[in-house]
């Protein structure tokens, strides 16, 4: 649960919640302008398709656009998609850091905990607290 906040911290942070948001109605609204310009595209779930297609850059083939206004918005559509997808990785990237981060942080906390209470610890808790702070440094 806190490494979910954690990425929705993140994703808040950049601002990649309305990125992806914006890329999915572009997503949608670009589908339906290529069904209502492409006529090769019969259908609306054609059109996602095709544009699901585009999306993933698989490229079936099976779809493709004809009209100029249709390959500019396929275009618009790959592009957007690279730039969703750096932005992803990115994030995630965050997120990584921010976990790495946190527990280095908590490890290092308690590692100055324990040391501020040496006389109150075990021969055992010693020797632990010895391989916890060599990790550390």
């Amino acid at each position: 649960m806190k490494k979910l906040r954690l990425l929705k911290g993140v994703l808040k942070r950049t601002n990649a919640n309305q990125i992806i948001i914006a890329f999915v109605i572009f997503f949608f609204i670009d589908a339906l302008l290529i069904w209502l310009i492409e006529p090769s595209i019969k259908t609306y779930g054609d059109s996602l398709w095709y544009c699901f297609s585009v999306f993933t850059t698989i490229g079936f083939g099976d779809l493709i656009a004809t009209t100029v206004i249709g390959r500019i918005l396929t275009a618009l559509l790959s592009i957007l998609t690279i730039f969703v997808v750096a932005l992803v990785t990115g994030v995630i990237v965050a997120f990584y850091n921010d976990v790495v981060s946190m527990q280095y942080k908590a490890t290092k906390a308690e590692a100055l905990d324990k040391l501020e209470n040496l006389d109150k610890l075990s021969a055992d808790e010693l020797k632990a607290l010895s391989k916890q702070i060599k990790t550390i440094l």
